[in-house]
């Protein structure tokens, strides 16, 4: 498995004391090589769980980061922010995919790391909403679960026991390219499955069998055909003038 430079300096404890998923900080870094990012920026982390990613974001990259979850609460994501020094960068927020805050046009970047299937994979989610939150010129970030290709069933049969409702919403790197490419409001500038994505996931899913009595090393082990993937994609936000 490749190496993740800047996610060596984070303490292993913290991590696993506070991811929801396969290790964010590997995923995100390995999506900020295709995004460039700046201090002064405001960027959406859309999805944060708690706030790993965040913190990361502000840490690395000096940009002001408004930390969006539904599932975890904004006042237990700033605790978290203050332990970590980055309170005055990161602003914690309690919010529905659906029912963001935002001015449209506020942010220079939006990102989302192990969440935006989970609201994204709606045809109308990223006209309607998620591209409208990005000012002209900004870019988007994304690193979901998927698989290698489209299955008519919309799974693997090696992955039946274990396929899941939700899990409807993995889907192929070129799936995912078509939803945003054919709006034409963007560019891809990278779409990829990142290289032994078991690998990557296998930590997290040891983790969650010791911890949480998910069955994850088992989904894993039954991918006989290397079907799962993890995919990244990244695109930036055509300039667009109104005409009057």
């Amino acid at each position: 498995m490749r190496e993740y430079p800047r996610t060596e300096k984070y303490d292993n404890n913290w991590v696993s004391e506070n991811w929801m998923g396969p290790n964010p900080l590997w995923l995100l870094e390995e999506l900020c090589e295709h995004i460039e990012l700046k201090p002064g920026m405001k960027v959406l982390d859309m999805g944060c769980g708690k706030g790993l990613t965040s913190v990361f974001l502000a840490r690395e990259f000096g940009v002001t980061v408004f930390a969006n979850d539904l599932w975890i609460s904004a006042t237990e994501n700033l605790k978290r922010f203050e332990e970590a020094g980055v309170a005055e960068l990161v602003y914690p927020i309690h919010a529905e995919a659906h029912a963001l805050p935002y001015a449209e046009g506020f942010f220079d970047a939006a990102i989302s790391i192990d969440s935006y299937q989970y609201f994204g994979a709606d045809e109308m989610y990223f006209p309607c909403t998620y591209s409208k939150l990005v000012k002209n010129g900004g870019q988007f970030g994304i690193v979901i679960p998927g698989l290698t290709r489209e299955f008519d069933k919309g799974y693997p049969d090696t992955l039946k026991k274990h396929w899941e409702g939700e899990m409807f919403s993995f889907h192929s790197k070129n799936w995912w390219r078509h939803l945003w490419e054919k709006t034409e409001i963007v560019e891809i500038t990278a779409c990829y499955e990142i290289e032994e994505p078991k690998e990557i996931w296998r930590p997290w899913a040891k983790w969650a069998q010791d911890n949480l009595s998910f069955n994850d090393v088992e989904f894993l082990n039954s991918d006989t055909n290397n079907d799962i993937a993890l995919i990244v994609m990244s695109a930036v936000k055509h300039q667009i003038t109104s005409v009057e």
